[in-house]
């Protein structure tokens, strides 16, 4: 097993792009390679850039690469919003997305100070 699967905020991660795949899996074709696709590699980016940091022999790169990690994050906030103004996902699908990138947020921000004392 490596390091990195046992953090609870990767196996998060991976519930994420989970869900993020779920909801998407309903949009129109046409969205394919807009914002399927964009949501899709946000979600993935969270939990890979949480493996790859945890390789990092230094702290420093280390946290470089949970910020990268929450960075991708905050770009399936926003693209979710998108999403529900464009008729794509549901008020309850919003909902869900978003209280999982809270829960997801608060764990990348745990991990960070811990690596950070």
């Amino acid at each position: 097993m490596f390091n990195f699967e046992k953090l609870d905020t990767w196996h998060e991660a991976i519930a994420f792009a989970d869900t993020v795949y779920a909801v998407t899996r309903h949009f129109p074709d046409e969205e394919r390679f807009g914002l399927t696709s964009q949501m899709r590699r946000a979600a993935v980016s969270i939990s890979s850039n949480i493996a790859e940091g945890s390789s990092r022999s230094s702290r420093a790169d280390h946290i470089r690469f949970l910020e990268i990690a929450a960075g991708s994050l905050f770009e399936v906030v926003s693209q979710a919003a998108i999403a529900k103004r464009q008729g794509l996902i549901s008020e309850q699908e919003h909902a869900e997305i978003y209280a999982a990138a809270e829960k997801q947020s608060r764990m990348l921000s745990g991990l960070r100070r811990s690596l950070e004392s």
